[in-house]
C-alpha cells in the first residue's frame, strides 16, 4: 500500500481504547515518525453524538457516520473501535471495497464473521489488521503469524479473558464467592454491567479461533467451540483445588494432533507451580509450543486504554511500512479445520459431588466410575454442610463422553443434593 507523507486515517470510536489511541498519537508523534518517516493525520473522528465535548486532535472533524469516512478517497485507513458485529462489519466491508485497510480490535467480529472480511482484504489487497483483538497489549497476533512463522506450532493455550481471571484470582486469594466477586470487578471497570461475555467464555472463544487461524492456516467456526465459563465454580471448589496443590483457571486450548484441532474453553486445574497458575488479577497470558522454538510464555495486560491502544498504533505503524498480512499463509480462502470430536477429548478430572449423608454412596458411585472404565486417583471427603457431605474425586485420565455418561447415571440415582461440578485437570509446568 503507498502511502503519503502523512497517513490520512478514518477513527470510529472514541471509547476506552480511541481515547487511548488519540493520546498515544498526541504524546508519541516524534517516536512514529522517526519509526515510519511518516506521520499521522486523523481526518475524521466518529461518534454517537458530536454535541458531548471530547478531546481529540486539532485537525480531526467530528462526525456521527461512520461510513462517511469510507467514502472518503483521502482516507487510506480506517480504524475501527466501536465494537459489535452490525455497524462495524458494515464500515469494515465498505472501507475495503473502497481500497482502504483496516485495523481493528473486533475479536467478535472477526471470529464470527471474519472469513468474508479476510477473503475481501486478500481480493483487494489490502490490510486487515487486529493485533489488538487478542490479549490487548500482548503482540501475540504478530509472534505466531511472523516470529514463529518457521515453526509447526503443537498447542497454544492461555488465559485469554482479564475479567474471569481477576474474579478468580479474588475467589482465590480472599475467599470471595463468584457473585461478590464479579460486583467488585464490575466496580472497579473489570467487566461490564452485562458481563455474559466475560463470564461464559465467549470472550475468550472469540480470541481462539484466531489463535487457531493464525497457529494453523485453517478456519475453525466459532460455532463449533467447545465453551464453558466460570459461573458454577464456587470459593469450596477453589479451596479444594488448592489442597490438592492446583489452581483453577478459564484457559482457552488448542492442539494439533495428526491433523486434527482438539479446541475448547473451560475451566481447568492447574498445578500451582505453574507459570500460568501464578498469573493474577486482569492479566492476559499465552502459552505456545513449538516444534523449534520449545515452549514459550508471554504475558502482559489483556485490557485496558493505553495497552490496547499501544496494539493498534502497532498495527498502524506497520501498515505504513507495508509489512503486514492479515493471517501468515499465502492462500485467499483458508480451509476448513479437522476437528476432533469434543467428546474424544482425555484428560484427568477434578470432580466435586454433593451428596446425601448415606451408608454406601461412596461405594455406588465407585460402581458407577467403574462401569465407565473411570480410574479414581484420590477421594476426599468433607465434613458435612447445608447442601449434604462434599465428595471430592481425583480421576486417572478418561474421555469426556466417559465422565459426562458416568455423571448422567449418578445424577439419575437420586444421591446428590445438587448438580455435580466437574473440570478437567491440565499438567503444566
Amino acid at each position: 500500500m503507498a502511502v503519503s507523507k502523512d497517513l490520512v486515517i478514518g477513527l470510529a470510536g472514541l471509547g476506552t481504547v480511541g481515547s487511548g489511541l488519540v493520546q498515544l498519537l498526541k504524546n508519541n508523534a516524534a517516536e512514529i515518525e522517526q519509526r515510519t518517516g511518516k506521520k499521522i493525520f486523523v481526518k475524521y473522528v466518529a461518534v454517537r453524538n458530536i454535541d458531548v465535548k471530547r478531546e481529540i486532535p486539532k485537525e480531526a472533524q467530528l462526525i456521527n457516520d461512520p461510513l462517511l469516512m469510507a467514502e472518503d478517497p483521502e482516507v487510506q485507513v480506517i480504524v475501527e473501535l466501536i465494537g459489535g458485529t452490525t455497524l462495524a462489519g458494515t464500515l469494515i466491508k465498505k472501507a475495503l471495497e473502497n481500497g482502504k485497510s483496516v485495523v481493528t480490535a473486533n475479536k467478535a467480529l472477526l471470529a464470527e464473521k471474519g472469513e468474508e472480511l479476510f477473503a475481501l482484504a486478500e481480493e483487494k489487497n489490502l490490510f486487515l489488521a487486529y493485533e489488538a483483538s487478542v490479549a490487548g497489549a500482548i503482540p501475540v497476533v504478530q509472534t505466531i503469524k511472523d516470529s514463529l512463522a518457521g515453526n509447526k506450532i503443537e498447542t497454544i493455550f492461555g488465559i485469554l479473558n482479564g475479567t474471569s481471571n481477576y474474579i478468580l484470582s479474588e475467589m482465590s486469594s480472599h475467599g470471595t464467592e463468584f457473585d461478590e466477586a464479579l460486583k467488585m470487578a464490575q466496580k472497579l471497570g473489570f467487566a461490564e454491567a452485562d458481563p455474559t461475555l466475560d463470564i461464559d467464555g465467549f470472550d475468550a472463544a472469540h480470541k481462539l479461533k484466531l489463535l487457531i487461524r493464525l497457529a494453523w492456516g485453517v478456519h475453525y467456526p466459532y460455532e463449533k467451540l467447545s465453551v464453558q465459563g466460570i459461573r458454577n465454580i464456587s470459593a469450596m471448589d477453589i479451596a479444594f483445588a488448592r489442597s490438592l496443590g492446583y489452581s483453577i483457571k478459564l484457559l482457552g486450548q488448542a492442539g494439533r494432533t495428526h491433523d486434527e484441532i482438539e479446541a475448547a474453553v473451560s475451566p481447568v486445574l492447574i498445578p500451582s507451580s505453574a507459570m500460568l497458575a501464578r498469573v493474577d488479577g486482569a492479566f492476559n497470558a499465552i502459552h505456545i509450543n513449538g516444534n523449534a522454538v520449545g515452549s514459550l510464555f508471554l504475558h502482559g495486560l489483556g485490557a485496558g486504554s493505553l495497552p490496547t491502544a499501544s496494539a493498534v498504533l502497532g498495527d498502524i505503524m506497520s501498515l505504513m511500512k507495508d509489512i503486514y498480512d492479515s493471517t501468515g499463509y499465502v492462500m485467499q480462502k483458508l480451509p476448513l479445520a479437522s476437528m476432533a470430536k469434543p467428546e474424544d477429548s482425555v484428560s484427568s478430572w477434578y470432580l466435586r459431588l454433593m451428596v446425601h449423608d448415606t451408608v454406601g454412596v461412596l461405594r455406588d458411585i465407585a460402581g458407577i466410575f467403574a462401569k465407565h472404565s473411570i480410574s479414581i486417583a484420590q477421594v476426599i471427603q468433607k465434613k458435612k454442610q447445608e447442601n449434604g457431605v462434599p465428595l471430592v474425586f481425583m480421576t486417572h485420565e478418561t474421555t469426556v463422553e466417559a465422565m459426562k455418561n458416568a455423571l448422567q447415571e449418578i445424577e439419575a440415582t437420586k444421591i446428590l443434593n445438587c448438580k455435580p461440578v466437574a473440570f478437567r485437570v491440565l499438567e503444566l509446568l
